[in-house]
């Protein structure tokens, strides 16, 4: 069988990207989740905004993206959180080897 990995990038507040990221990982949706301050600007209703936010950099299997899709807004405060998932074309054999063995298995 093929395993196929994904990306997954998700913005969150300063405050609750720690918490999330644990989460993740301590459910096994996820294996490793990176944590890394950036300044966004969007638009939010009608007018342009500035935050610092997280991004967090979430690394699975495919088959865990619509588990994720579920579990992420349950544990995000943000009406309309980013969940973005993104293919992983090619990646080093032992550590994709070890995102597969740090998840759930059901």
């Amino acid at each position: 069988m093929i395993v196929e990995y994904v990306v997954v990038f998700c913005t969150a507040a300063p405050n609750e990207a720690d918490r999330i990221a644990g989460t993740l990982v301590e459910e096994r949706l996820a294996a490793c989740v990176n944590l890394a301050a950036v300044r966004s600007c969007y638009r939010w209703e009608g007018k342009v905004a500035k935050d610092e936010e997280v991004l967090m950099i979430i690394k699975t299997e495919q088959r865990m993206v619509k588990p994720l899709m579920t579990r992420l807004p349950q544990l995000h405060s943000y009406k309309v959180p980013e969940i973005i998932v993104l293919p992983v074309a090619e990646g080093y054999g032992p550590y994709l080897d070890w995102i597969s063995e740090s998840i759930a298995k059901n």
